[in-house]
């Protein structure tokens, strides 16, 4: 029925054949105010439960305890990573990314998912010499790396003594690191990055020494 052929019918006690309307239509005739409020209500509760839905699949907050990604993640941060799988599945160099422990990452105490920026992709030839990374022999810049001229100088941070072996990474796996390289454990100490134990990517951080703090990545 249209809502001009519910309000007349609603009026009405006896219909043309002299019976009368069923109480509960009745009731519910009388009041489309209430109706109305009970269909936003429903809308509402149903746009709220995909809201939630969505940010759960979607988007993952994620907190920062350690200083491995210095200076880019600061300790305390909380970032906010794209969970979607077409993100998760199109990695590229450079990006920040959040994984699940690798099978050979043995230590217990360590958390249970880590963040860490990509540094060689599947098929490629990775080495290093000094502070310097190849990708398949050719020098790969790293602008996001400390400033290890500043001063006071960043010896927390400084690379790493051993080098990386020449190696080829596997098909579906990734070579990743941290940017405070002398404080982080990553693939040069429990290898690749299966592309399966990715969760997504680091887009934003949100929040950074106590205060509402917005940077993009």
């Amino acid at each position: 029925m249209s809502t001009n052929t519910t309000s007349d019918v609603a009026e009405e006690s006896p219909d043309a054949n002299g019976s009368e309307e069923l109480p509960g239509l009745r009731s519910r005739r009388n009041h489309p105010a209430a109706r109305r409020v009970y269909e936003w209500a429903r809308i509402i509760l149903v746009a709220a439960i995909l809201a939630i839905g969505v940010r759960s699949y979607a988007f993952q907050t994620f907190f920062v305890p350690s200083g491995s990604m210095l200076p880019t993640l600061q300790i305390g941060d909380r970032i906010i990573v794209n969970r979607l799988p077409w993100v998760r599945d199109n990695i590229h160099r450079d990006d920040i990314v959040v994984f699940r422990r690798t099978p050979g990452d043995t230590d217990p105490s360590r958390p249970a998912d880590l963040v860490k920026r990509v540094i060689g992709l599947p098929g490629e030839t990775i080495s290093s010499k000094g502070l310097t990374i190849y990708i398949n022999g050719r020098a790969m810049p790293e602008p996001w790396l400390p400033n290890f001229n500043a001063q006071p100088s960043n010896d927390l941070c400084s690379q790493s003594a051993f080098d990386i072996k020449t190696t080829v990474i596997p098909k579906g796996d990734y070579f990743v690191m941290g940017d405070c390289r002398g404080n982080s454990l990553d693939s040069r100490s429990w290898g690749f990055v299966p592309a399966s134990y990715i969760v997504g990517k680091v887009f934003v951080t949100i929040w950074r020494n106590g205060h509402p703090f917005l940077h993009w990545y």
